[in-house]
């Protein structure tokens, strides 16, 4: 196509974007940014002989489009339709999945070596966020890329905004790349003598601080990691991004290159770009306004009941400190930083240094709560083992998204924190059942000084259970009992305690709400099993967890050498793939109708109106 075929293009690739994302809802701001970066890139390079591997994916959508999947472009986040990410099995043009930030340098370098290896040719292509990179994995794979020497083009899309403003020393450097003593004094000079000449020629000075940078420090930072910096280019100008795209691509003896893309997030659409977000992830809306369509009034969300419970109890003990890592809206802290701004510290795509960071205010006596959804604390095993559990900091975690999250899909689902938390040694794990719970929890961990101690909640709305306007310390590691039944006990943790009790009215049955996952509740375990034939654990996490400790247990103490059966369902051992999330649970095999048959086909005794039976 020709330059003006190109801007075309463009023109209808955005309006496509927006019109397909106001009926399936989704990402849509950081497509809209890089809708001519999108062009540029599929026209210059030979996709998919030539490899492109977009970071985190939420900005994927204009590629799906014209790397044929318009016709599919509306099944975007529905039950076997189009992933919200980019997928490997979905097409040849998607060379890498992801739904996490900062891997795609990684990824692009392991692609390029193995390229090198086979003495193939073809260009490897990483498109990164600004946001991105505020991440330390993609400053060990620059570093391991300027070492190696490998050809690579990394393209650093500077939007100027992640999902929250960027935060730390990277939103500044990139608005100007490298600061030092020489360049400050030299600038300052500049600034003096410009002040002598007329506003035309001064401001022409001005420009000329980029080259005297270079001058006085040699070069920037992506240079001296081995990069060749190209940029900043003009992202929404496609007579700008084609001639250097090509330049880039024809330069074949060249090592690594950098190249810095300025974009705006939104960009063409007026109400994501008025939006303080930039229309980030949105329901379906209206194309000519962009009015959201707002979900019946129900009752609050799990997060904002965290939000404003430890919001009271900040009121209440000035060491309580809030943490995340680029997500204050969603996990509720923004309204936390507005109301207590120097307790409140959002450290950006860094789950890592957040863990730790928590770590050393706890050392120190704070009270940190890291709030950081279940998968992405994923990305902080190792901190949350070593530089926590370990040294038995009081470290509060507060996990949101727990459990299966809906049209995100398997990317973002909360598995597995109850498995890896609860084999960690001076670890405390709650699950609320309720939203009621869940204030008590947020009390509790403020109360507990004596380890680190980590609560989850799930994605949406509450039960719709009254709050409780102040919330009570729970008694560590212990359970209670919802309903006395007959002859099967069901011992819930966290959620499902609600499918558990419609499930109960079928069987006759037993239901009680463990609580804590860690440290069991060994007094409740022991009764259960004394009292029932048959005792089912059920949690929303993977194998591994609460029902294998609680298997563990009964088994260490006897407690399965008599007549009592005990069966633990957990999700299963796959990846679930979007839907909505009741469909998932019913998929997983944990809502009341697959409660009931895993308690048919267990072949026990249970009692249904008055009449017992054997299945």
């Amino acid at each position: 196509m020709s330059l003006e075929q190109l801007e075309q293009l463009a023109v209808e690739l955005r309006a496509e974007t927006v019109a397909a994302v106001s009926e399936t809802g989704g990402h849509l701001g950081a497509g809209l940014g890089v809708v001519e970066l999108t062009v540029a890139l599929h026209h210059v390079f030979d996709t998919p002989r030539d490899i492109v591997i977009w970071d985190v994916g939420h900005q994927s959508y204009p590629h799906k489009i014209i790397t044929g999947r318009r016709g599919r472009i509306r099944t975007l986040r529905k039950p076997g339709g189009l992933s919200g990410f980019c997928k490997r099995g979905e097409s040849p043009y998607d060379h890498f999945g992801a739904g996490h930030s900062s891997t795609s340098i990684s990824a692009a370098l392991g692609m390029a070596v193995a390229r090198d290896l086979e003495g193939k040719s073809h260009e490897v292509v990483a498109v990164i966020g600004d946001g991105a990179m505020s991440a330390g994995m993609a400053f060990e794979a620059l570093n391991n890329a300027g070492s190696l020497g490998s050809r690579l083009i990394v393209i650093l899309n500077d939007n100027d905004m992640s999902i929250a403003p960027p935060t730390g020393a990277m939103s500044a450097y990139l608005a100007r790349l490298l600061s030092s003593k020489p360049y400050h004094k030299l600038r300052d000079i500049g600034k003096i003598v410009a002040e002598k000449f007329p506003e035309p020629l001064a401001r022409l000075m001005r420009k000329t601080e980029h080259f005297a940078r270079d001058f006085a420090v040699g070069g920037t930072l992506f240079e001296q990691m081995g990069f060749y910096y190209v940029g900043p280019v003009d992202g929404h100008n496609l007579a700008h991004l084609l001639p250097v795209l090509k330049n880039i691509k024809n330069e074949k003896g060249s090592g690594p290159i950098l190249l810095h893309v300025v974009t705006k997030k939104g960009h063409g659409y007026a109400p994501a770009e008025a939006s303080d977000d930039k229309f980030h992830g949105v329901t379906s809306f209206n194309v000519e306004t962009g009015a959201q369509k707002k979900s019946a009034g129900g009752a609050p969300s799990y997060t904002k009941v965290f939000a404003e419970s430890l919001m009271k109890e900040a009121a209440k003990d000035d060491r309580i400190i809030a943490i995340t890592a680029a997500m204050p809206s969603g996990t509720g802290l923004d309204a936390f930083a507005k109301r207590f701004p120097r307790r409140s510290f959002d450290v950006g795509i860094a789950e890592q240094h957040a863990v730790t960071f928590a770590a050393g205010l706890a050392a120190q006596g704070f009270k940190p709560f890291c709030a950081i959804y279940s998968t992405f604390l994923q990305r902080a095993c190792d901190q949350v083992a070593h530089d926590v559990a370990l040294q038995k900091l009081p470290v509060r975690f507060a996990i949101d998204r727990a459990g299966l999250v809906g049209a995100d899909g398997p990317t973002h689902a909360g598995s597995f924190d109850i498995t890896y938390l609860s084999t960690l040694p001076n670890f405390v794990v709650m699950a609320a059942s309720d939203e009621a719970d869940l204030v008590h929890m947020v009390a509790t961990a403020v109360a507990y000084d004596d380890g680190p101690i980590a609560f989850r909640y799930p994605r949406g709305e509450g039960t719709g259970v009254a709050i409780p306007p102040v919330g009570m310390p729970l008694e560590i590691g212990k359970g209670r009992i919802m309903r006395e039944g007959n002859r099967v006990a069901l011992l819930s943790l966290g959620t499902r305690l609600a499918e558990c009790l419609k499930a109960a009215e079928t069987l006759d049955a037993t239901v009680a709400d463990a609580r804590f996952a860690k440290p069991l509740d060994e007094g409740l375990i022991k009764r259960l099993l004394k009292d029932h034939a048959l005792v089912v654990t059920v949690e929303e996490g993977s194998s591994g967890g609460f029902g294998a400790h609680v298997l563990e247990f009964a088994a260490r103490e006897g407690l399965l050498s008599g007549k009592a059966k005990l069966l633990p369902l957990t999700l299963p051992d796959t990846f679930i793939e979007q839907n909505a999330p009741h469909a998932q649970y019913d998929e997983a095999g944990l809502n009341a109708a697959q409660i009931i048959t895993a308690v048919e086909n267990a072949g026990v005794r249970w009692r249904v109106s008055g009449v017992r039976r054997v299945i």
